[in-house]
């Protein structure tokens, strides 16, 4: 299933692209570091990089074994990944902060041009480092694209309640001791979008908002009622209360408006998540569409994983480990991968703990231990890797008595 790079031999070229927003730099080396092309500056442009490409093609020797450092810059360097390079070359994209280690550890910490950064990423190549860009499935990049749209849009919409959060506070003071999860309920949504008033609400009075709530589908019981019409009549005056109902006003129809275009990511990524090869993370309870959307979003190709344990350290959920006089200690965890990959598998590891009947032992036993909660979360996730790794590779459904 892995996808492994080829290794470096004397007939390599190494062709190294540090990546800007409107433009590029390259060189091309040996394998003994001898610079054979540039650094020569490119337009990011199709004309630009066949140019530039077809430079490298006429000093290059026959046969010889290509392989390109791309530094990943935002998604600026996409179209660079997605080009179609000559038959056999090979394209490997580099983490930035490796590339910034890399002049640290050749004495240019404070220094940093571009001639220097491809630099770096030669020597990077040539170590045997990068991540092997394949062929992907089209359904990958689709999925990957709606997962990030929806969680685009669900960072907006938290940020939103935030805010109108702090306008309900304005527009009608105690009602969130009244009603602690004002939106998370559809009672709280309806005051909010129509009762911001106090006085409004306490003129309605108890039997009326039961019957209005009733008319929208909505079944009020009676103490919750009697406690928000009694916040409603202690509700102390604000000054700017009008100007802050006709800005909660519109941040309500930002919130429905966010609840929508959530929802028609979710219904895109159900459509999509059964035709890839993630289809089979489904049958493990817990694991939904947006689970495992998400995790097959930061992950990737499957196939370019040797295996879990790469997954895993690449996520940044690995210890950092000190060891000095035969003495080893591990520290808290690194933190240094994909800040994605780590949300995914820290997901998934909750899906699993919340709804898998050994992973919730597994999780007891951790806390009976004296674990805390972070501790018990990296060991789920590491399991949720092992698990999501093997179902996608076997192709194969969950099965209990197999993890138990």
């Amino acid at each position: 299933m892995a996808v492994h790079l080829a290794p470096v031999t004397s007939s390599t070229i190494v062709v190294a692209v540090d990546v800007g927003k409107t433009s590029a730099m390259l060189s091309a080396a040996d394998s003994a570091r001898q610079r054979v092309v540039g650094p020569v500056e490119f337009a990011m442009t199709r004309t630009g990089l066949v140019r530039v490409v077809h430079r490298v093609e006429a000093v290059i020797p026959p046969g010889a074994q290509v392989k390109v450092g791309i530094e990943a810059a935002g998604h600026y360097h996409r179209p660079l990944l997605d080009y179609r390079w000559p038959s056999g070359w090979e394209v490997l994209e580099f983490n930035p902060a490796h590339v910034a280690e890399q002049r640290r550890v050749a004495g240019r910490r404070r220094v940093k041009t571009d001639a220097i950064d491809l630099e770096a990423i030669t020597e990077l190549v040539l170590a045997g480092r990068g991540r092997l860009i394949t062929e992907r499935e089209e359904f990958i990049g689709e999925l990957a694209a709606w997962a990030s749209h929806r969680s685009r849009r669900v960072t907006t919409r938290t940020a939103t309640k935030n805010q109108l959060l702090g306008q309900l506070d304005r527009a009608f003071p105690g009602l969130t001791r009244a009603l602690p999860d004002v939106l998370g309920t559809k009672v709280g949504r309806l005051i909010a979008a129509e009762f911001a008033a106090p006085a409004r609400l306490s003129a309605l009075g108890v039997h009326r908002l039961i019957r209005c709530a009733a008319l929208r589908d909505l079944m009020l019981r009676r103490p919750v009622a009697e406690r928000l019409v009694g916040a409603a009549e202690d509700a102390l005056p604000t000054r700017d209360a009008a100007v802050a109902r006709r800005v909660l006003a519109a941040d309500v129809g930002l919130l429905a408006d966010l609840a929508t275009r959530i929802g028609a990511a979710e219904a895109e990524l159900v459509g999509l998540v059964p035709l890839s090869r993630f289809a089979t993370l489904t049958s493990v309870p817990g694991w939904g569409v947006v689970r495992v959307s998400n995790y097959a979003a930061a992950l990737g190709d499957p196939g370019r994983w040797p295996g879990p344990r790469q997954i895993y350290r690449a996520s940044g959920l690995s210890p950092m480990q000190y060891e000095s006089a035969g003495k080893r200690r591990d520290g808290k965890i690194s933190r240094e991968g994909s800040v994605a990959l780590r949300r995914a598998l820290i997901d998934l590891g909750i899906g699993l703990w919340l709804s898998e009947p050994a992973a919730k032992a597994y999780a007891g036993q951790l806390k009976s231990r004296g674990k805390h909660g972070g501790v018990i979360g990296c060991a789920l996730a590491h399991r949720a890797t092992r698990i999501a790794y093997a179902l996608v590779r076997d192709h194969a459904s969950y099965d209990s008595s197999r993890w138990a």
